[in-house]
């Protein structure tokens, strides 16, 4: 498995994979994880803070709940840190069961990338059984691989997700375009080596070196990820 210092040394990338995040890039349905956390800080005497809220965006789900008990304030025993992640999954799961709306411009990327024959990863940070919902949505002929939050040893920002869906793909990450919407979702991009497109959804994403900016993907076309690849160098 490659890694973000070994990319470094490798030759001139060309574009041999594409990697998407789901929630906030392909997905509308941030805000159907917005409804759960939101719940949750209520069954437990509390309002989310919206500053609270926008630090989940993106976190793996034992961050996520380490998040919630440490902003709120509560006392994160391991019973109590069970029964929240059981209610999160159980009211996203609800939530997910009817068709997810999509980012604009999203299935037409897809089928954009499909076409091409590059290499195709689903990268998210969501557990499996979640992710599934997510996937009759977004059609799985879309992806070679799918790679969840729950199968690897450290969830986004770590890199450990982006190195496992390139190594699936038989690519080198460097070689990858990863589309990200969230800080922990291009920070976990950049350090596997990844060129990143960021198209924000509910928060800003800072500027740093190999990132590229949209406002969404309508219209993205092939030379746009090839110039990502450029831009990161």
């Amino acid at each position: 498995m490659g890694t973000a210092a070994t990319a470094a040394t490798e030759p001139s990338a060309r574009l041999a994979g594409v990697l998407w995040d789901m929630d906030g890039t392909l997905l509308d349905s941030e805000k159907l994880w917005d409804v759960a956390v939101r719940e949750l800080a209520r069954a437990h005497g509390h309002e989310m803070t919206d500053e609270l809220r926008h630090a989940l965006i993106g976190a793996s789900g034992p961050n996520a709940l380490r998040l919630i008990f440490d902003g709120l304030g509560i006392e994160a025993t391991p019973e109590a840190v069970r029964a929240a992640g059981e209610f999160i999954e159980r009211r996203v799961t609800e939530l997910m069961a009817g068709p997810i709306p999509w980012r604009p411009g999203a299935k037409d990327a897809l089928s954009l990338v499909r076409t091409a024959g590059l290499g195709t990863a689903l990268v998210t940070n969501t557990k499996r059984s979640l992710t599934e919902f997510g996937l009759d949505t977004l059609g799985r002929d879309f992806f070679d691989v799918s790679v969840c939050g729950d199968e690897v040893a450290h969830g986004k920002p770590e890199p450990d997700i982006y190195l496992r869906a390139a190594e699936l793909l038989g690519v080198h990450p460097r070689d990858c375009v990863a589309l990200e919407d969230s800080p922990t979702g291009a920070a976990a991009a950049g350090a596997a080596g990844c060129a990143v497109i960021v198209i924000p959804c509910e928060i800003p994403v800072s500027a740093a070196p190999g990132r590229v900016f949209r406002s969404s993907l309508v219209g993205m076309t092939l030379r746009d990820l090839e110039d990502a690849l450029r831009v990161r160098g």
